[in-house]
């Protein structure tokens, strides 16, 4: 089970920490994502972190702003959120998979999601 939090509402330019803790399994195991959806909008992939932290992918709406990490010790993966804009007000989830995808349908466990608000 993968339960995210860390979403609130924050203003334009503020940041925020998503956090994404795991139980019953082993984040080490798997590549991990924090993807996001807005009303509307389909799923879109923001970032992903591979088993040992020594690749990560953004995308290109985040990268430079936002960072992912992990810490297999604490089966937590997180994501730093700088400079927030209102684009990037939706519900985030964390996710893990097998493979090193940015592909959603490739990840087969999810978190709940936490909302994110970015006020203009």
């Amino acid at each position: 089970q993968l339960q995210a939090s860390g979403g609130g509402l924050v203003q334009a330019g503020g940041s925020l920490r998503l956090s994404c803790a795991a139980s019953g399994r082993t984040v080490s195991s798997y590549v991990m994502g924090w993807f996001r959806q807005a009303p509307g909008k389909e799923r879109e992939f923001v970032a992903r972190i591979s088993r040992y932290s020594d690749d990560t992918h953004y995308a290109d709406s985040v990268k430079g702003r936002f960072t992912i990490s992990r810490d297999n010790a604490a089966n937590t993966v997180y994501l730093q959120m700088n400079s927030l804009q209102s684009e990037d007000t939706a519900v985030y989830s964390c996710a893990a998979s097998l493979s090193t995808t940015n592909w959603w349908r490739t990840y087969t466990y999810w978190g709940q999601g936490t909302q994110v608000t970015v006020s203009s």
